[in-house]
């Protein structure tokens, strides 16, 4: 009988230590690009269930890109239609460097200043005068209402150029403000803002992939936007909510040998980072995640990247 006790206690320590180990191990197994970004979801709705994050607040795009030629994409909730704050840059930023390629349009000093601060800075004077440049239309009083269709077709030329290209289910013809837009500019947006910039996890993820591997424009034009592109997320920062330690760049902090190129987007009701990853085990993905009602949950987002980031290698 003794030794019946003996034989049973040394079970239950074996498992209990088993138990133990596995949970002080942190692993994230996948068989799908799908299966990953459902897990990356769930992890984030559970973690922050009691901040009653919902699924209606979140919508998340991965697309793998170790093998640029055959890009693999699974999302979640990717085709929902969101306000995307500054994140809409990205799509001004290629429509840039794309009319410029086929010269519709001139560069200028003002304008690759307008860029590059519409960019690195996210400022939104200067998104205001690339979209001046992009649909030859500028703010100011109200206009009759002849006047005024005439406007707005010449602000939907971005638009257009996206739809031509594929893209559904956004809406890119509005100026970023730091407080509100007047006159013709808030008569565009529609009495109910129903007007307003709106874009999907989805599109915005295909289009820094195209970025990302030269697709969008030549190779050239897509290396200065990556320059651009490209977020420091090192050490600490005197802005807690710069594009490079605020966002995704929460899950790479001391991890030695990542790079990452983003643009995120910050409201008082939203928060969104598009970004592309490249990782020391050889991980390349975009991944894009937009959240809205929880704009100050700064780990919203980097609890989603690092799901994705300690899964990505075991899809296959």
């Amino acid at each position: 009988m003794n030794q019946l006790k003996t034989i049973l206690l040394l079970l239950l320590l074996l498992t209990i230590s088993m138990s133990a180990s596995a949970q002080s191990v942190k692993t994230v197994k996948a068989n799908s690009l799908q299966e990953l970004v459902n897990q990356a979801a769930q992890t984030a709705l559970t973690k922050f269930s009691d901040k009653k994050l919902t699924e209606n607040q979140l919508s998340i795009t991965l697309i793998d890109l170790r093998d640029p030629q055959h890009p693999l994409t699974a999302s979640f909730r990717g085709n929902e239609r969101v306000y995307p704050a500054s994140v809409v840059k990205l799509f001004y930023l290629v429509t840039v460097h794309r009319w410029l390629e086929d010269q519709k349009i001139q560069e200028t000093d003002e304008l690759k200043r307008a860029v590059r601060d519409m960019i690195v800075d996210s400022s939104n004077e200067a998104t205001q005068y690339v979209v001046d440049v992009l649909t030859q239309t500028t703010g100011g009083y109200e206009l009759p209402a002849k006047e005024m269709k005439a406007w707005q077709y010449k602000r939907n030329a971005v638009n257009r150029y996206y739809a031509a290209l594929g893209f559904t289910n956004i809406n890119v013809n509005q100026k970023t403000f730091c407080e509100d837009a007047y006159g013709r500019e808030r008569v565009s947006r529609g009495p109910n803002g129903e007007n307003r910039n709106k874009l999907t996890t989805d599109a915005t993820a295909r289009l820094l992939s195209e970025i990302v591997t030269g697709r969008a424009v030549n190779p050239a034009r897509a290396a200065r936007m990556m320059e651009l592109l490209k977020r420091d997320f090192a050490g600490t920062s005197k802005d807690p909510d710069d594009q490079g330690h605020g966002f995704t760049g929460i899950a790479l902090q001391g991890m030695t040998g990542a790079r990452l190129w983003a643009k995120a987007g910050w409201t008082s009701t939203t928060r969104h980072d598009a970004a592309y990853l490249e990782l020391p085990n050889g991980a390349k993905f975009v991944l894009v995640t937009f959240t809205t009602d929880h704009a100050n949950e700064r780990e919203i987002i980097p609890t989603v990247a690092r799901v994705v980031i300690d899964g990505i290698a075991s899809v296959k």
